[in-house]
């Protein structure tokens, strides 16, 4: 995914979980959008190296929205709304191997008790539901999910289980938006019960996969596949 031209700053803090106060290379200090609502534990240093994004629409409040920062040396992808498209263009240009042979492919489509899957997979071979995250928290080279507590990821995990248990294929993909997670685990400290429903999942027959994204300020692609760890 090519990424459009993108403005440097520093970030000053980040706010309100939608809101950031950042310093552009001409001193002045400006809000911004943040596209993303977990904890961005480890990604929301002040100080920090950022890049942002403008928006075509004129009358947007805040129309720089943040989009990369600088984390442990490696920049990280932190707008949760680029993972959909990242693994479909991935399926679609056959870099995840694991979910070829569907002959479509539908983004946020009804299921399950006002669920919407993030993406649906159809083919002669049958259904897959695809749940996608977003992961930028790493320790110790091990990337973990989720940031904060989510009740909305535990219900998608529950979800899974159920498309499997009616026969289709249920899938819960992590993207990791920056370079130094070697691997993937749930986040049992921050969130135990996400930890326990994902291992719940993965005894009943749901899939996890994680693959790894390139990301400069030009681009985010995914790479490799990396060991799921629970």
């Amino acid at each position: 995914m090519r990424l459009p031209p993108l403005l440097p700053a520093t970030l000053i803090r980040r706010y309100k979980r939608f809101m950031a106060d950042v310093m552009l290379a001409d001193g002045s200090v400006v809000t911004v959008h943040c596209p993303n609502s977990g904890s961005m534990k480890g990604c929301a240093v002040p100080g920090s190296p950022v890049f942002l994004s403008r928006s075509p629409n004129p009358v947007r409040k805040y129309p720089l929205g943040w989009e990369l920062v600088l984390a442990d040396g490696f920049w990280a992808g932190i707008n949760t709304g680029l993972p959909n498209r990242l693994v479909r263009e991935s399926i679609e240009d056959g870099t995840v191997a694991e979910l070829q042979g569907y002959a479509g492919i539908r983004p946020e489509v009804p299921y399950g008790e006002h669920s919407r899957i993030d993406l649906l997979l159809e083919g002669t071979a049958g259904r897959c539901f695809v749940e996608v995250k977003n992961v930028t928290l790493v320790e110790n080279g091990r990337a973990l999910f989720p940031d904060a507590v989510t009740t909305r990821g535990q219900k998608h995990l529950l979800e899974l289980i159920r498309v499997v248990r009616e026969g289709d294929r249920g899938v819960i993909f992590f993207t990791v938006q920056r370079g130094d997670g070697n691997s993937v685990s749930p986040a049992d400290a921050i969130d135990p019960e996400y930890g326990r429903l994902l291992r719940l999942a993965l005894e009943n027959g749901v899939e996890a996969l994680a693959y790894r994204a390139l990301v400069t300020p030009e681009e985010i692609r995914l790479m490799e596949r990396l060991p799921v760890i629970v």
